[in-house]
Formats: structure tokens, C-alpha cells, sequence
């Protein structure tokens, strides 16, 4: 669906009206499946997983926000958009442009950003578009792909770079309560470059496993000894994804939701 069908859509619909459609809207696009009662958009449940964690904390999901790294869609595949529709709210980055304005229209109240996340200050970097959708920084991991005749480069983009801790301290009063971060084998290198002591952020969703072009993925370890190195400890693995709880924040008596997202957030 392009920007232009939902201007137009936008513009037969009453205002009254527009918040029950657009959770139509979700159902429709995101193809969302169920579990124990709730919708699910995410790649294997995990956001059921994290909905649950933070209302086990009797922390208000109105209070939680998130930085959503490799956000791509805003709701097939999306470890935020459950929490979104439960009352948080948050950034979502993405340096592939192509569901910018979607995000928009579908979750108002997040921001997004176009850019790419980095451990480096370098201002741009080249990005990678794969047959089939996917994309890639990692010049290495194209060319693995191509070269086992899985996929083939179809474009290459310059896209804006930021490091991770000068886009939490732009973006957020202090940190957020969850960071989802899936950037294509880069994961650790951004992990490593956060300063965790500026930024203690909560709960931590991230990709454990190696890419593979069918169900037989190799589980990466090297994320989750990083983390635990840093006080983190395993709440939950789908095996594709690892969600991260800090201990200290977890077994307090009442963990707290952290800061909220800054002032120039959506309404």
C-alpha cells in the first residue's frame, strides 16, 4: 500500500473513525498471529515474550519505551508494534527507506529515522540491497551471499551513519526500557560501542542466531557472553532472538520503566 492510497484513504475517513481502522489496518498488513489471547507480530513470539515481562514488573506499558534497530516493518516481523499498540511508544530506525512513511502513517506516535546505527563516527556508509528485500552494511556478508548463489546485490546506497550512544542521548531523556536491535551481523560491534554505563538500558532484544536461507541457523554465542559480561542474564530465546534482562533491574523490587523518550517524539 503507497503513501499515495493511504493520503487518500486518509482523506475519506472522518477523524473519529481513524484510530479503530488503523487497528484494522495492523491486523491486515502485519499478519499477526496469536498467542495465549494476544496478537503477535513479531518473527517468533517475542513480543508476546516482552509484553509479558514488562507487566510482570507491574510496570504500565504506556510508561515503556524502546529504540527499535532495524525496525524495517512496522508490523510484519516487529518486536515494538504489540507494545505500541499497548500504550508505548518509541524511535524506530532503519536505514532502508522503503517503509519510512508507512511507519508514519501506521504508528504516529514513534519516530523513525532513515539512517544507519554504527560503532564508528563515520557520517555515511554504503548500503547493501539483496534479492528478496533484505539489506546489509556488511560488504563481507554480501559478498558471502553472492558468491553461494543465495542472493545478488541489486542496489548500493550511501545512507547517513550515527553511533548508537549519540542517537540514545539525542533521542531519549535518558535511555530507553528496551532496545530490539537486528542490523545483519553488526549487532555486536554496536553492542560493544555502547557506553552501558551512561546508558543501563533494561531489557535487551536481540538476533543470536547466524543468517541462513533455511531453518538451519547457527546459534552465535559471542552476543550473549558479551552481555552477561556486562550484568545482563538470558530471561528468554525464541533461538533466533535473545531477550536480556540487567539483573540489577530485574531482581529489584520494583523495577521502573526508565526514562521516557524525549519531547520530539509523535503526539
Amino acid at each position: 500500500m503507497g503513501e499515495s492510497t493511504l493520503s487518500w484513504m486518509k482523506g475519506l475517513v472522518p477523524g473519529s473513525s481513524r484510530s479503530f481502522l488503523r487497528q484494522k489496518l495492523f491486523a491486515l498488513l502485519g499478519a499477526p498471529f496469536f498467542r495465549f489471547g494476544h496478537q503477535s507480530f513479531s518473527q517468533a513470539g517475542e513480543d508476546c515474550v516482552l509484553r509479558f515481562l514488562f507487566l510482570d514488573c507491574k510496570i504500565s506499558l504506556d510508561q515503556v519505551s524502546y529504540l527499535d534497530i532495524g525496525s524495517r516493518h512496522p508490523t510484519a516481523g516487529s518486536n515494538t508494534c504489540l507494545l505500541y499498540l499497548s500504550g508505548a511508544r518509541g524511535v524506530c530506525v532503519d536505514a532502508d527507506r522503503t517503509f519510512i512513511e508507512l511507519y508514519r502513517q501506521m504508528r504516529p506516535r514513534d519516530k523513525v529515522l532513515n539512517v544507519g546505527v554504527t560503532d564508528s563516527a563515520e557520517p555515511a556508509s554504503s548500503l547493501y540491497f539483496m534479492e528478496g528485500g533484505g539489506s546489509t552494511f556488511n560488504r563481507e556478508e554480501a559478498d558471502k551471499r553472492v558468491q553461494s548463489g543465495t542472493a545478488c546485490v541489486t542496489d548500493v546506497v550511501t545512507v547517513p551513519m550515527v553511533h548508537i550512544n549519540s542517537l540514545i542521548k539525542a533521542e531519549f531523556d535518558a535511555f530507553p526500557t528496551l532496545l530490539s536491535i537486528d542490523i545483519e551481523t553488526l549487532d555486536l560491534r554496536v553492542l560493544k560501542a555502547l557506553d552501558f554505563d551512561s546508558f543501563p538500558i533494561p531489557v535487551i532484544c536481540v538476533e543470536t542466531c547466524h543468517y541462513s536461507e533455511n531453518h538451519v541457523r547457527d546459534k552465535d554465542h559471542s552476543i550473549a557472553d558479551f552481555l552477561l559480561s556486562k550484568g545482563y542474564e538470558i530471561y528468554a530465546d525464541t533461538y533466533i532472538n535473545t531477550i536480556f534482562v540487567l539483573s540489577r533491574w530485574f531482581r529489584s523490587p520494583q523495577p521502573g520503566a526508565g526514562a521516557r523518550t524525549s519531547e520530539g517524539m509523535g503526539p
